[in-house]
């Protein structure tokens, strides 16, 4: 590597314009943090520790494009339905992770733990099988246990199978938990993710659930 002075600027210029990778390496006392130019790809990259490529937190490539391949998001979905009790806010389960970045979706316990204090977007979708005419619904985020956020709330007209969304932003916490319910006002037990035809489209109960999120910053 060479480090070429220009002259009475103060500034200098890092490699000598070969095929070589350049970085600077920022030693800390508990953790060492790199800026470098991968040459082969031709991005710069900012990253953890001292090793160019590894635990890239950051890339700029040559479009200008930023990418963030750390940056937590996750996308959970359930391949099976599940009964909601009349006048009874029930929990909603997921059983498959379409993708977890950084592996802060519990799936076991169907919740998301934020992983840093940041601002954070959530997505909910549902589907409810044949719910009866004038029986309220709703969809809740709840946050550490508790109501934090109401995302859809109202009743049906007429008999019908349908499917209702909800999308918030949320500020959080680190090691915030968040969980998704459903409420079903009245009327017989209903199911969720039983769509074999929401409004004629032939929807598969494998993508009838889903919750996706991802912090924003």
């Amino acid at each position: 590597m060479a480090l070429t002075k220009v002259k009475g600027s103060g500034l200098g210029t890092l490699g000598d314009g070969t095929a070589n990778d350049t970085k600077i390496v920022f030693d800390g006392n508990a953790q060492d943090y790199h800026i470098g130019l991968d040459d082969s790809a031709d991005t710069l990259n900012i990253g953890k520790g001292s090793a160019l490529g590894t635990t890239t937190a950051m890339t700029f490539d040559a479009n200008g494009l930023i990418l963030k391949p750390l940056q937590p998001m996750f996308d959970v979905n359930a391949t099976a339905s599940q009964s909601l009790s009349s006048g009874t806010i029930t929990k909603i389960t997921f059983d498959n992770e379409n993708n977890d970045i950084n592996s802060d979706f519990d799936l076991s316990n169907n919740k998301f733990i934020a992983p840093v204090a940041g601002v954070y977007f959530f997505q909910i979708y549902l589907t409810f099988s044949t719910m009866a005419a004038g029986a309220g619904m709703g969809m809740f985020f709840y946050k550490e246990g508790n109501l934090f956020r109401t995302v859809h709330h109202q009743s049906a007209e007429i008999n019908i199978t349908f499917g209702i969304t909800g999308s918030a932003i949320m500020k959080l916490a680190a090691l915030d938990e968040i969980e998704v319910y459903a409420f079903q006002g009245s009327g017989s037990t209903e199911t969720i993710g039983d769509v074999s035809n929401v409004g004629g489209g032939g929807i598969t109960a494998d993508n009838s659930n889903y919750w996706t999120g991802y912090l924003l910053g």
